[in-house]
Formats: C-alpha cells, sequence, structure tokens
C-alpha cells in the first residue's frame, strides 16, 4: 500500500482511468476499485472520489454504494453520478433535466471564499455529460456554483469535507479540474504530493527485495517497454537471481531477436535468446481464423517458456510486465472484457506452471511505465518503441502463415519503419506497422503482367491505445515508401494506406 493515497470507486464511467491519470500527475498515489467490491483496507486511504456512471441514480438498477466508512469521516469529493447519488439519497431531489446538457459549459457563479474553487474564476470552462439534474439539494449542503443552465453545478456539505460537482474535472475540456482536483486533494484533504518516479522506483525495489529475498525470479522478456522496466526494477532488487528469457516465436520484425538480444547485454540483465521460430510456425500451420492463431500462440509460449524456466534450478516466481489499464479491464464494473490478451496473464497461470507471479508494474499506466524507465536511465530509444503486439506479425499477416509471408512482412515492416525514423516522423506516430492482405492484384513490371501481394501501411496517433486516429502523414513519404516496397520485397506489387480511425476500425486488424 502506497502513502498519501486515493480511492477512486468506480460507477462504470468512461472517464474513471481519466479521474486516476489527473490525479497521478499530481504526484498522488491513487488507485480505482469498483463500487461493489471497494478494498478491505478502506481505511488506508486519505480520500475517496465517486466517479460518474451511465446510470441515472433514479434507475432500479442503479449502482448504490454503502457509504457509512467513508462519508464524514476522510475528505470526500462526488463528481457527476456521485454529486446525483449524494443529493437522491440525502433528501435532496434529482429529476430529468428537460435539456441534456453535454459538453462544454460556463461557471456563471462561484461562491466566494471556498478552499474548493481557489485561484478558479467564473466564466471557467468545465465539461458536462449527464441527462439527470440536481433540482433540490441535500441536507446540510452549502451551494457553490453554477453554469447558466444548471443552478447546482457544485455543492459542499457543512460539518464535512464533502463535495460534490456536476460537472467533470478530469476531461481535457475542463480547463480548470487540474486545480479543482489539486485543490481538493492537497488543500482540503491535506495529501503530500511526493509520489514520483524516483519514489516509486525505491518503495518499489525495497518491497521487491522484501517479497523475493533470495529466490530465483524467470521474467520473459518481449523487447518492449513495459517487460523492459520490469526487467530493470527487478534487476535493482535481485540482481543475479533474475533470470530472463527472451523467445523468438518466429513472428518478430526483422532482426528483432539479434538486435533485441545485443540491447540489453548492454543493460545488464542476465538474457537467455531461444530461437523456437520452427516450433510457433509449425503449430500454426493451415491455421487462418484470428482467435485461434492467438490461442495457439499463447499456447505454444507458455510451453517453450516453460521448458526455459525447468532449467532453472529453484525458480519460484514469475514476473510479469502486467500494468495498470490491465488490472482495471480485469476487474471493471462492467466485468471482465469479453477477450483478455493471452499475454496479460491477469487471471494467473496454467495449473502446469508451478510458480508465483509478481507484478512490479501492475499499477502504472503505459506514460508511467516509461517516465519510470527515463528515472532509471533506460535508453530512450528503447523507451520510446511502438507498441508491438504479443501474437506478433501473425495478427499483421491475415489468413494463414507460412514462413514465405512473415519474410514478406518483415521485409515491408522495415522498409515502413526505418523510413518513418529517418524521416523524423517515427516520435510523431504513437504505433506503425503494415498488413499483408490474403488478396493478389494484377500489376505490371516492365513488360510483364504480375499477380502479387497487397500490403497495407498503417499508422496511428493515440495516448492509451484505447482510442485511436490515422496519422496524416505527407503524401511524399507515402509515395517514396511505396515505391520503395514494390521495388525492393518480392511478392508485392500494391501498397494501400489504412486511413480508419479507432473506433470504429481497431488499430490492428485481426
Amino acid at each position: 500500500m502506497q502513502q498519501h493515497n486515493v480511492l477512486i470507486l468506480d460507477f462504470g464511467s468512461q472517464y474513471t482511468q481519466l479521474i486516476a491519470r489527473r490525479v497521478r500527475e499530481l504526484n498522488i498515489y491513487c488507485e480505482i476499485h469498483p463500487y461493489n467490491n471497494p478494498p478491505e483496507n478502506i481505511n488506508d486511504f486519505k480520500a475517496v472520489i465517486l466517479s460518474g456512471s451511465p446510470f441515472s441514480v433514479r434507475a432500479e438498477d442503479a449502482p448504490h454504494p454503502d457509504l457509512s466508512e467513508i462519508r464524514g469521516k476522510r475528505p470526500l469529493l462526488a463528481v457527476c453520478y456521485g454529486a446525483q447519488y449524494l443529493a437522491h439519497f440525502s433528501g435532496g431531489e434529482v429529476a430529468p433535466s428537460n435539456t441534456r446538457e453535454y459538453g462544454r459549459a460556463n461557471l456563471s457563479f462561484i461562491k466566494e471564499g471556498e478552499d474548493f474553487f481557489a485561484n478558479i474564476s467564473e466564466g471557467s470552462q468545465v465539461w458536462m455529460s449527464h441527462s439527470d439534474t440536481i433540482k433540490q439539494l441535500p441536507e446540510g449542503a452549502v451551494h457553490l456554483a453554477s453554469t447558466s443552465d444548471v443552478e447546482n453545478a457544485a455543492y459542499r456539505i457543512e460539518g464535512e469535507d464533502t463535495y460534490a460537482i456536476q460537472f467533470h474535472p478530469e476531461v481535457y475540456h475542463s480547463t480548470d479540474g487540474k486545480q479543482l482536483l489539486e485543490n481538493f486533494l492537497v488543500n482540503i484533504a491535506g495529501i503530500a504530493q511526493d509520489w514520483t518516479s524516483d519514489s516509486f522506483v525505491d518503495s518499489t525495489v525495497q518491497e521487491l527485495k522484501e517479497k523475493l529475498g533470495d529466490d530465483k525470479v524467470v521474467l520473459g522478456l518481449s523487447g518492449g517497454v513495459d517487460s523492459t522496466v520490469a526487467g530493470v526494477l527487478l534487476h535493482k532488487a535481485i540482481g543475479k537471481n533474475l533470470h530472463c528469457i527472451f523467445v523468438n516465436n518466429g513472428l518478430l520484425r526483422k532482426n528483432e531477436f539479434e538486435s533485441v538480444l545485443k540491447q540489453y547485454e548492454g543493460m545488464g540483465l542476465n538474457v537467455k535468446g531461444v530461437d523456437a521460430s520452427a516450433r510457433f510456425l509449425d503449430a500454426l500451420a493451415g491455421i487462418s481464423d484470428p482467435e485461434q492463431k492467438r490461442k495457439t500462440i499463447g499456447r505454444v509460449f507458455i510451453e517453450v517458456f516453460d521448458d526455459e524456466a525447468n532449467k532453472i534450478e529453484n525458480a519460484k516466481w514469475l514476473a510479469q510486465g502486467t500494468i495498470y489499464p490491465d488490472v482495471i479491464e480485469s476487474v471493471s464494473v462492467k466485468g471482465p472484457s469479453a477477450t483478455i490478451k493471452s499475454h496479460h496473464n491477469v487471471g494467473g497461470l496454467p495449473d502446469f506452471m508451478k510458480l508465483k507471479v509478481v507484478e512490479p508494474l501492475r499499477m502504472l499506466f503505459k506514460d508511467e511505465v516509461r517516465r519510470v524507465g527515463a528515472s532509471m536511465g533506460i535508453d530512450p530509444e528503447l523507451l520510446g518503441r511502438h507498441p508491438f503486439p504479443g501474437p506478433g506479425l501473425a495478427i499483421r499477416i491475415l489468413g494463414d502463415i507460412t514462413s514465405e509471408k512473415v519474410r514478406i512482412l518483415q521485409e515491408v515492416d522495415a522498409i515502413f519503419i526505418d523510413g518513418l525514423k529517418e524521416n523524423g516522423l517515427y516520435n510523431k506516430v504513437w504505433q506503425a506497422g503494415a498488413m499483408l492482405l490474403p488478396v493478389n492484384s494484377v500489376g505490371v513490371m516492365g513488360d510483364e503482367r504480375t499477380y502479387e501481394k497487397v500490403v497495407a501501411l498503417r499508422a496511428v496517433e493515440s495516448t492509451d491505445g484505447m482510442t485511436a486516429d490515422w496519422v496524416n502523414l505527407p503524401y511524399e513519404f507515402l509515395q517514396k515508401t511505396s515505391n520503395q516496397i514494390i521495388n525492393k520485397v518480392k511478392g508485392v506489387n500494391r501498397v494501400v494506406y489504412d486511413i480508419s480511425s479507432k473506433p470504429p476500425a481497431t488499430i490492428e486488424w485481426e
């Protein structure tokens, strides 16, 4: 348990993760828990935030939390649904709004002399997202703010450190949202702003030393940011007792197996490279269904990893690079997501693997993982690597997998990614890659007719992969890249560029 922490009770809002990110930007540690599954050690938290919700407090199936251990006992901030919940069940009145208020609004009134609104002026823009409105404040409430359409936009309860707001301070469009959260958490709740990357490293290394002692730990490295940062953290804690395994599944990028192993050499990590590409490709032969491909790769990876782990005498722990969005998704209010990626293993390990799990990054968001890596001196080039899917190129080759298709896609991908780097575009893109389509097209090369493969290039901008927009790469760059691919990669005679956003499309094609 981190010190000076904040509990966020989630009622299923699409913005709940944003609340956590904003709180952590203030260098304050926080955790998200479903309202119907709060932590047992609730008394250890120094403040509580209630999230918004897609529900109406007037509905029979509305979330109905027990706040008896929270309200009046520690500072409480109720956001949107939370504000309506406090009003509805404490003598106030919540009713359907005549006009649904959604989007930007401005505070037309702020009560003077309130710490909650310190350094925030009338006219401040806020973000609304609700169809109900608070007609009457609850018992003991003091009215704090209004917009032109919403009279009761904010209130507090007399005699308690309980505050409620109808708008969303966590959303970017609430221009003073971060200031409001700081007013509540720092000025009112008195929480210290001392949760930093350096403090995380120090406390995590100490916790790992106490937890692992002299035990041996096995870590599966992927070459990506999460597993690398997890590896360096563990190495700081247990040194030579960490055994890293980097498996080549035959579906990595061109020359990636060798280049990643070389990169790890200079980091002092004890890494063993295992080339199991033939085993993976044999297992994938004839399989076209995307989910079946994922499951097959997951199964073979665990078999290969288990074989290697068994060669390490007295290994007791398996380390994983699980990060916080994976954890939140697996315990969300709405239930576990329909498909949790096999390489995340949030739900645990197969029975035959007799190892305990340690996940040093399980409470960090992706951007926080990068900051922790930077504070430990990890190469910025490695920390800035684009995300790469666990199943590798298998889900970028639509249809069945063959070694020839892998070769073609590796060549295409290398031209595209190297081109982005050479033209100063790589760091402006969140993720990029190429897809090999199960389509042949007619072409002409010289005086000869060709009938060869089509590849699609994909580049998106995003912060967390939950939503993404396609990147408007310069025409000149796309033209040059297309020419290089068609001229240099045997088997490809047509290149297309994917201009779909997520949603409705996904980043990967499978």
